[in-house]
């Protein structure tokens, strides 16, 4: 069977326009689609069966015990910790904030370690944003600060931006400029017009010169600011100034070093200044499918896009303290239920330490570094393959996946319901 315009659930390009042959219950070919995108829906190396551990060893259960044993370690937790939720649908992350509500839990998503601080500038300073349709038709000035789409995105320059015709830019790769800021050389940086070599650390010097020059101000940019000559802010400034329509995307590049929410912050205040010679956006490029959603969905329930702690009866948000590195460094959690994400494989060694001595559930398709971590974990259906719900795209356009084919694997939503259904019963009304 050939499929259509086929929902791609890998990053948070979303890219709609993937052709999907299957037989059965396999993928055996896909078109359009990068590479990332092939090794998702081709890869076969899911979990058989549930699995639990028994000292060193493992032994395969049912989904029922796995579901009964999941709930009650939850509900014996004083203090549990739900984690994860970027790689699954609005539906089952709506679960998990009820769930998180029932229990007096914290529940964190994976922006937490990636696009948290982006959302803490936003909160002060607001969003200058666009959707990529927007971008794709208009932009002909292109910034990527902090990223690098070809490696991480890689379909992002040919469907949004560098090599994308859109309506008012009909020879795209010609008319378009492309500016990378990096602290090295990248495959990006390698076809950008303009590359500023950022010394680590130096993002937001950068972003103070820019803006100044912006201003008026350029008589006052020393010779070279953190590694960049003041000729090139000067050329890359009016660049962006005399652009028709410009857009900046960053990546963790910016947000995760020095500086951190300070550094976005300062580039939207960058993004505020052009915004008095032209139209110009800025824009994260989320990196989980779904990661986006995470935030929209914890924000529609809590009033808090992450780290949304529910230990005295209502919401409480504060970054710092509620986040989930935070509440594992400190050993604060003594259960943790991971859905949709792989914390070993990014958290720090303490964190990850703190893991393996508590009760942690897992419910994901595949074996992954925090399987190594885990006390159970519950293999599940793969949203926009097996199963279907609604995605994010990195831009906040909501796109409903599809099932490509019925598979005996329940969805993390069916899995979630039932956990969820046992708690009600004890600590509900």
């Amino acid at each position: 069977m050939r499929i259509e315009d086929v929902i791609c659930p890998f990053c948070g390009c979303l890219c709609d326009d993937l052709v999907v042959e299957v037989q059965g219950t396999t993928v055996v070919s896909v078109e359009n689609g990068c590479t990332l995108a092939h090794e998702k829906f081709t890869g076969d190396n899911r979990l058989q069966a549930p699995i639990k551990r028994d000292g060193r060893t493992w032994h395969p259960v049912s989904y029922d015990e796995a579901i009964e044993t999941t709930a009650q370690i939850l509900l014996e937790a004083d203090r549990p910790l739900l984690y994860g939720w970027s790689g699954t649908n609005g539906e089952a992350q709506s679960i998990g904030v009820h769930l998180a509500e029932l229990l007096g839990a914290v529940i964190d998503n994976t922006s937490t370690v990636c696009h948290g601080p982006s959302i803490m500038a936003i909160q002060e300073v607001g969003h200058p944003g666009c959707t990529l349709g927007q971008v794709k038709n208009r932009a002909d000035v292109i910034v990527y600060w902090g990223a690098n789409p070809i490696e991480a995105h890689p379909r992002h320059m040919s469907r949004y931006t560098t090599y994308a015709d859109g309506f008012f830019v009909k020879g795209a790769f010609l008319e378009r400029k492309v500016i990378v800021a990096d602290v090295r050389e990248t495959e990006t940086s390698n076809i950008a017009d303009e590359f500023m070599h950022i010394e680590p650390g130096g993002d937001y010097a950068v972003l103070s010169a820019l803006r100044a020059i912006v201003r008026g101000k350029a008589d006052i940019i020393p010779s070279y600011v953190s590694g960049v000559a003041r000729e090139q802010l000067v050329r890359v400034a009016e660049m962006c100034m005399n652009a028709k329509f410009g857009a900046i995307f960053f990546g963790l590049g910016l947000t995760m070093s020095r500086g951190k929410y300070k550094n976005i912050r300062n580039a939207v205040e960058l993004t505020e200044e052009l915004n008095r010679f032209t139209k110009f956006t800025i824009s994260p490029m989320r990196g989980h499918w779904n990661v986006y959603g995470s935030n929209e969905v914890f924000t529609w329930i809590s009033g808090y896009p992450f780290a949304v702690d529910f230990a005295r009866g209502i919401a409480f948000y504060n970054p710092g303290e509620t986040t989930s590195i935070d509440i594992l460094r400190r050993g604060e959690c003594d259960a943790c239920l991971v859905v949709a994400s792989d914390p070993g494989a990014h958290f720090p060694k303490q964190c990850c330490r703190h893991l393996a001595e508590i009760p942690t559930i897992l419910i994901d398709p595949h074996v992954n570094v925090t399987t190594h971590l885990s006390h159970l974990q519950i293999p599940v259906a793969v949203t926009g393959i097996d199963s279907e719900g609604t995605a994010y795209r990195m831009d906040g356009v909501p796109i409903r996946t599809r099932m490509l084919y019925k598979s005996r694997y329940p969805s993390d939503r069916e899995i979630l319901e039932k956990i969820y259904q046992i708690v009600l019963k004890e600590k509900g009304p």
